[in-house]
């Protein structure tokens, strides 16, 4: 997600956000992706692109690369022959038929080969009227319109649409990649810090790009400085060495010591899913026998899936908990 680029502060003296300072301006500066990034940039290099799909998680470069496209592709015709409209707006079948349609049937002079770009940012929240009246408006508009739709679940777009379109699939980044954008940014601003405070930072970001440097830049307004303890403190997730100490005592057989580990997490107010993820990325990769770690796993998804429908949460993963504890000694009797 991001390079160097525009003025530190805005013109009221007030700091950009750095998501927004270091959001790269050029394809080839979007990090992570390597496989999407370079279709793209073959796309900015011949001029014409197909209408597109980019899916994937949040925070992964999706309006960014667009964006990026569209300016590599338009430069300085990149504000009148572009319209970006994103899930807050209105997006129901009134706009595809008044605003999308105008848009599309404005004449606008452009180099050859070039085309006006269409940015729906969420598409996946359209409404199915409004995506059944986009359908056409594609065809129709062919010739001078391209249509560049961001979405985090590509099946929540109608099949017609998916079938006119080119996807683009994006996925979570690397920790190492997140790493490596984040020194970027740390030495830009000269931020004082400690390895361990950027570990949890790409910890609490889990492959996602724009959550990693909103929460270094809390952080960092936050305490001036960058170590684990006030970057679980702004993130406000439970702490991984409280849950890897859970998880170390119930392979221990500490049955008991593990749910009052369990208990001060829940009574420091902390959701449920928020434990039961940092329980389930612990275990991902934690050093023991493959054959438990799978059991752990299968275990903790389906108190995830209960926890989801509501069920009475403190009780489900004590329970979990119980369940890992029988999977220990069922393994260890075989």
């Amino acid at each position: 997600m991001a390079t160097t680029s525009s003025a530190a502060t805005s013109s009221t003296g007030f700091e950009v956000p750095w998501v927004e300072k270091y959001r790269p301006t050029k394809v080839a500066d979007v990090v992570g992706n390597i496989d999407a990034v370079s279709r793209l940039q073959v796309i900015a290099k011949d001029g014409n692109m197909p209408n597109i799909i980019l899916a994937g998680p949040p925070g992964t470069g999706k309006t960014t690369s667009i964006l990026a496209l569209a300016n590599e592709l338009l430069g300085p015709n990149f504000k009148e022959a572009v319209l970006e409209l994103n899930a807050s707006d209105d997006r129901g079948i009134d706009v595809v038929r008044n605003k999308i349609k105008m848009f599309a049937q404005k004449k606008v002079t452009l180099p050859g080969g070039k085309h006006k770009i269409i940015i729906l940012d969420e598409a996946d929240s359209m409404t199915s009227g409004a995506q059944q009246a986009l359908r056409r408006t594609m065809e129709i508009y062919s010739n001078s319109t391209r249509f560049a739709l961001a979405c985090n679940t590509s099946s929540k777009i109608i099949e017609p649409i998916q079938s006119r379109c080119a996807l683009v699939r994006f996925s979570r980044l690397s920790d190492q990649e997140i790493l490596g954008r984040l020194m970027v940014v740390v030495e830009a601003e000269k931020v004082p810090y400690v390895p361990e405070g950027l570990e949890a930072i790409i910890f609490t970001a889990d492959g996602d790009m724009r959550q990693a440097l909103n929460n270094l830049q809390a952080t960092y307004s936050g305490f001036q400085f960058v170590n684990q303890e006030s970057v679980f403190k702004v993130c406000d997730q439970p702490h991984p060495l409280y849950v890897k100490k859970m998880v170390e005592n119930v392979l221990d057989g500490k049955f008991d010591d593990a749910c009052a580990g369990l208990k001060q997490l829940y009574d420091l107010g902390y959701s449920p899913t928020d434990i039961i993820t940092t329980i389930f990325r612990i275990m991902k990769n934690y050093d023991m026998p493959e054959y438990l770690k799978l059991e752990f796993l299968k275990e903790t998804g389906f108190a995830h899936m209960r926890i989801c429908d509501g069920v009475g949460s403190l009780l489900q993963l004590c329970g979990l908990l119980a369940k890992l504890a029988l999977a220990r000694e069922t393994a260890k009797a075989v």
